[in-house]
């Protein structure tokens, strides 16, 4: 799906969550926030800034 390989994209550029092209009322946005989350960088919190 489009929408999961857009996230996936997003979550390895280091984009926000509010990159997400697609409105809150799309079904597209789930698949988006889907392949983002499966991609992004967990941060540590050792190595949060405070």
């Amino acid at each position: 799906m489009k929408a999961v390989a857009a996230g996936r994209e997003a979550g390895r550029r280091g984009d926000p969550p509010t990159a997400c092209p697609y409105p809150r009322t799309s079904t597209l946005l789930t698949a988006w926030v889907r392949g983002y989350a499966e991609t992004r960088p967990v941060v540590d919190d050792d190595q949060a800034v405070e």
